[in-house]
């Protein structure tokens, strides 16, 4: 895939990956949600990007937690799983059978709907339990659509799950999504580009490690983080509907 890449393209999906890296370690989520919509301008596809992405998941996320197990919120993780697990399945199925078209779609409206929740300094909260269901729910099937479920999810955790606990919680959830999603690939015989995937996975190591190296700042000055990432979303979104619907 990257040898049929300009060395411009090229050197823009490094970047892309670094980016991806670090935000996937710096906030603890929505390394896809954040990456997913850039790459989509390179190769408009997700089903090239998906199997790679979810390679790094695997890879980055197991790698933070070899230490980490014993920071996990086991109990709620389980609890929250009957809710999460099904509808990912069934929208993993939507990503291998959906056309192009309403899967960039719905990449670009979910991305820009989660830009404009930031941008605005809004917050996707949970007060009750029924919603908690709904966000899980909505969260899994976006998750295995896309991998940019994660602020669905995430929303439902932060009111159930320490603050210290919080991170190495969704990594593992983050595992065992993209572990369902990529047996699930191979199940149907997609192509997981998994050449690609260990060719980028010294770049987004970059990320990754600059990320670890942020995240408590990041935590610190989330709301401003998430505003200016949230306008750039809104603006990479809004180019990408319109360059679909066009």
């Amino acid at each position: 895939m990257l040898l049929n890449f300009s060395f411009n393209e090229t050197l823009i999906v490094a970047l892309i990956f670094v980016w991806a890296g670090f935000v996937r370690t710096g906030l603890g989520f929505g390394g896809a949600a954040l990456g997913l919509p850039l790459m989509l301008f390179i190769h408009n596809d997700p089903r090239l990007w998906l199997p790679i992405i979810s390679t790094h998941l695997l890879f980055f996320s197991g790698l933070t937690l070899l230490t980490r197990l014993n920071n996990v919120d086991w109990h709620y993780l389980r609890k929250s799983s009957i809710f999460i697990f099904p509808p990912a399945i069934i929208g993993v199925f939507g990503l291998v059978n959906l056309p192009i078209f309403w899967l960039n779609v719905f990449i670009y409206a979910v991305t820009l709907f989660y830009g404009l929740v930031w941008l605005f300094n809004k917050a996707i909260e949970s007060r009750q339990n029924w919603v908690d269901k709904l966000l899980l729910v909505l969260g899994g099937y976006v998750a295995g659509t896309s991998l940019t479920g994660a602020p669905l999810m995430v929303a439902v955790y932060m009111r159930h799950v320490s603050k210290e606990k919080l991170r190495d919680t969704l990594f593992v959830l983050w595992f065992v999504l993209v572990s369902i999603k990529m047996t699930t690939f191979i199940v149907l015989s997609v192509d997981l580009h998994f050449l690609e995937a260990l060719m980028l996975i010294p770049i987004a190591a970059i990320g990754h490690v600059l990320g670890l190296k942020a995240h408590n700042k990041i935590t610190q000055n989330e709301l401003l983080f998430k505003r200016w990432v949230g306008g750039g979303l809104v603006i990479v979104s809004s180019f990408g509907l319109w360059g679909v619907l066009t």
